[in-house]
């Protein structure tokens, strides 16, 4: 059973300036809740209950959610706002919280590699927030993954088909499907220009990896802007062993853009909010 979850939470959520300049991206609220909470929540539903957080400077605010407010819990105590106390109380109850600051932004796979010493030589997780993933049928796409990797005991990345216009926003996968959502993959690129994409199945924000990744990551050369990408170390995994891609269940919004975060907040809004 995989038992950890990686949370790179380091980057600077330019996107969303001025309103990131104190507050980390990952707190902003979808309705009543920060945006990592949803995913912690998603990580402990599958099993992967102690939550590591890659982090960087100004991310303070993230360590603090995830403890105790005293003063808060006083003043409350016994009123009927102490309800609204009940989700994150939860979350505190069922996990373990651990932090490593990335003290340089040198990638997704740089920021993995930081985590190394909260994750050890295990299979984890790993959750980018920004991608906020929701299943109203079932239970959430980590949960569907880590129950693939029991079948299959390799790595897995979470892929969604995009339209071709948008494959240089992600990384691309081709590969032989196994049967339907199912793939091995063959081949990933960062980025592709459209001409370039092996296919229109894009990488997603959710990873099961095992450990030799780590050691993969350390040999891979810095690409464009100087950064260790992911994709390039999760190529060479599976061209020396296996790695397999999954279509998940559930819809994906991806709040690291202004568009896709109000279209996440009104589908909570609409269809999760007060009916927990």
């Amino acid at each position: 059973m995989i038992k950890k979850c990686l949370f790179p939470v380091a980057g600077y959520g330019t996107r969303f300036l001025p309103a990131t300049k104190s507050m980390p991206k990952e707190m902003l609220p979808v309705v009543n809740k920060p945006l990592v909470q949803y995913g912690v929540e998603e990580a402990i539903e599958a099993g992967m209950t102690t939550c590591a957080f890659v982090t960087g400077r100004g991310k303070r605010s993230i360590a603090d959610h995830f403890d105790i407010s005293y003063e808060l819990e006083h003043q409350i105590s016994g009123t009927g706002k102490e309800a609204y106390l009940e989700s994150i109380r939860g979350v505190l109850d069922r996990g373990v919280f651990t932090m490593v600051r990335q003290r340089e932004m040198k990638g997704l796979g740089h920021a993995i590699l930081t985590g190394r010493s909260l994750v050890g030589n295990e299979p984890f997780g790993v959750l980018l927030s920004d991608d906020l993933c929701l299943n109203a049928e079932g239970v959430g796409v980590l949960a569907q993954m880590a129950e693939l990797y029991n079948q299959f005991r390799c790595s897995i990345v979470a892929i969604q088909e995009v339209p071709m216009e948008e494959v240089h926003k992600y990384g691309v996968i081709a590969g032989e499907s196994l049967k339907d959502g199912i793939y091995r993959v063959d081949d990933m690129v960062e980025k592709p220009d459209q001409k370039d994409a092996p296919s229109n199945l894009a990488i997603i924000g959710r990873y099961i990896l095992t450990p030799d990744i780590f050691e993969i990551i350390e040999n891979t050369e810095p690409g464009a802007n100087g950064e260790i990408q992911l994709t390039d170390a999760l190529q060479t995994q599976a061209k020396r062993g296996c790695v397999m891609a999954y279509k998940f269940e559930g819809r994906r919004f991806d709040c690291g853009s202004v568009p896709g975060f109000v279209e996440a907040t009104n589908h909570v809004y609409e269809n999760y909010y007060g009916k927990d």
